[in-house]
């Protein structure tokens, strides 16, 4: 945005952090995942990254691992349009059929809920899923939607001039970390 910066106020998770919290998240969604009927879809671009993580985790547990599905949902967005800054749109790529999976559902940040309902909308183009259950790393409130994820990393309390970043080396960060940002007017 023209005229504010974001300032760094807390670090929430450290690497050590992040790393002990997948799994916890793993041994959470591990009953999801027993029986062979799950998916792994992780939305552009945070949950994506930690979608194929929490897979790698499945398989180096023992249990089996689900197929990885990866959703862009830009173009599902119900602010996509609003005269807010050119949208990105990323690719998706779902090379399985969902119908009748267990479908697990990763983001990174759980806040409004609006990426989930456009992520839900996605979803069901590719199929009916018997089921759909999310897992998010951090849930920071203030929600407009009602949604709520069934697997939690972490829950914390924001406010909403405060934003909450994943950093992941896969994104091209030097450090893995969550941190919340303030934003300030210049």
């Amino acid at each position: 945005m023209p005229g504010r910066t974001l300032v760094e106020k807390r670090i929430i998770m450290d690497a050590a952090t992040l790393d002990a919290t997948l799994d916890r998240m793993v041994a959470g969604l591990a009953p999801l995942v027993a029986d062979g009927k799950a998916c792994l879809v992780g939305i552009q671009t945070g949950g994506a990254h930690l979608a194929r993580r929490l897979q790698e985790r499945f398989g180096a547990r023992g249990l089996p691992t689900p197929p990885l599905g990866v959703l862009d949902i830009t173009l599902y967005r119900d602010d996509t349009f609003l005269g807010l800054q050119q949208p990105v749109v990323r690719h998706t790529d779902v090379p399985f059929e969902i119908s009748g999976l267990d479908v697990i559902l990763v983001d990174d940040v759980l806040y409004t809920g609006r990426t989930i309902r456009a992520a839900l909308d996605a979803l069901v183009d590719f199929g009916r899923p018997h089921l759909i259950r999310l897992a998010v790393l951090v849930d920071r409130g203030l929600r407009e939607y009602p949604i709520q994820a069934d697997v939690v990393g972490a829950t914390i309390s924001t406010v909403a001039c405060e934003t909450v970043q994943v950093e992941l080396t896969e994104m091209g960060c030097a450090t893995e970390r969550v941190v919340i940002y303030e934003r300030e007017s210049r």
